[in-house]
Order: C-alpha cells, then structure tokens, then sequence
C-alpha cells in the first residue's frame, strides 16, 4: 500500500449526484473515502458498493451536519480509527425565493447546512489534520455566491464559506494544509437538465454546453493531491466561461 492509500477523505453529501463522482475519483486516486449521507444511508452504501467493485477502498458514514453536537461525536469515533487527511465539504441545500418574499425558516436552513455544517464538520478535524503535517480542505461553493436572483440565502452561505476557507489557508497553511474552494456553474443532472433550456446554455455559457460531474470531481482530486500543494486560499471556478 502506497503512502497516498493511506491518506484518508470525508466527502459530505456524498451520496447525490456530485458527491459520488468526487467520491468515485478520490477512490480511484487512492484515497480511503467516507461517503457522508445525511438521512439517505442507503444511497451512500451504494456509492460504497461501486467503488469497492472497482478496487477502492470506502465506508459510509450518516450524520446531521447541521447538528454539532453529532459531528463532534461521529467524528471523534472516525478519528479514532484513523485521521482524516482530505475534508470536501460538498453537503449543501438550496431553498430558493426573492428575499423580499423569503421566510425565516428558507433563510436559517440554508444557512445551517451550507455555512454552520462546514464549521461543525472542519473544526474537529483541524488540528488532527495538523499534526500529520498535510491536510486538504476542498469547499463545494458556487457561481451563485457572487450573487443571483432568488438565492440570497444560497449566495452568502456559499461566499460565507469561501471566506471562511481563505481564512484557514491563512492559518493552517504553516503545517502543510492548504484550503481551497471549487465553484462550479451549470452542472448536468436531472435538475439542471429541467431548469436550463438549450437557449440558456447557447446564451449564457462560451462552452455551449453544461459541465460534467466527472469534471469538478477530477478538479477536486487535483486540489487533494501532492501535485497541488501549492495553490491555496483560492476560489476556482468551473463553468464553461461563464460570467
């Protein structure tokens, strides 16, 4: 077993569509992968059962990300078994409406589980990661945190993140961790395929086309990797050129 084998990664919400392609390429890099599910710990043990399949190696993990008190608990016993080298952060919601029209409960909950669930979830595993000497911190973020219509509470969760990721650049990075956000645009999937017609991709997208979960996921693994030890505190956007 290699000394990348051994180097282990959490990947939260990593039971949707994303998620597994992140978790599936960090596997076949060679990374040892927990495949994080909240409620849906069936859908997690079947990206588990692909990778396996393929010759990788994953265990899948269920918690509340939004619940503190359970990160601290969960991760504590999977910390006991083995530090957690690679932390993407890519469990996320979307409740969307104009903020004039939003409600207090679209609002927190976006919030909990795109901006509170990273810190519930990076916080424990900081200064585990530390004291191996090398760490990656990868947040799933989105165009939409410059700002877009009907997705207040999306945006400032999503650009609440990436400013909390460029602060950890700042002060983790003396110990060999780096931190870095992926912001994709239109990604394929069942509900990008409803929400964007062929004029809006024509219109909106230089590439003409939208992206490829295979593609963020292979971004990621690069941004976990020896080869990126480099490159830290920055936000990367993949979306076709978009802007």
């Amino acid at each position: 077993m290699n000394e990348t084998r051994q180097k282990r990664a959490l990947v939260t919400g990593g039971s949707g569509d994303l998620g597994s392609a992140i978790c599936r390429q960090l596997a076949a890099e060679g990374f040892s992968v927990l495949v994080h599910a909240g409620r849906n710990i069936a859908a997690a043990e079947c990206v588990v059962a692909e990778i396996r399949e393929a010759g990788g190696e994953a265990k899948s993990v269920s918690f509340d990300v939004t619940d503190a008190a359970e990160c601290g608990r969960e991760l504590e016993a999977l910390l006991a078994e083995q530090t957690i080298q690679v932390l993407v952060n890519n469990a996320g919601i979307h409740s969307d409406a104009p903020l004039a029209g939003m409600s207090d409960s679209q609002w927190r909950s976006v919030i909990e589980v795109n901006l509170q669930g990273f810190f519930n979830v990076c916080k424990p595993l900081l200064m585990p990661m530390a004291r191996t000497r090398w760490g990656r911190v990868i947040g799933i973020s989105s165009i939409a945190a410059r700002g877009n219509r009907g997705q207040a509470n999306y945006a400032a969760a999503k650009a609440g993140m990436e400013a909390a990721i460029r602060s950890v650049s700042l002060e983790m990075a003396s110990r060999g961790i780096t931190a870095n956000c992926v912001a994709p645009g239109v990604i394929q999937s069942s509900m990008s395929d409803a929400a964007f017609d062929k004029d809006f991709i024509r219109t909106h997208i230089p590439a003409r086309r939208m992206g490829r979960a295979d593609e963020v996921a292979a971004l990621v693994a690069f941004l976990a990797s020896d080869k990126a030890g480099y490159i830290n505190g920055q936000t990367i956007a993949i979306d076709g050129g978009m802007r």
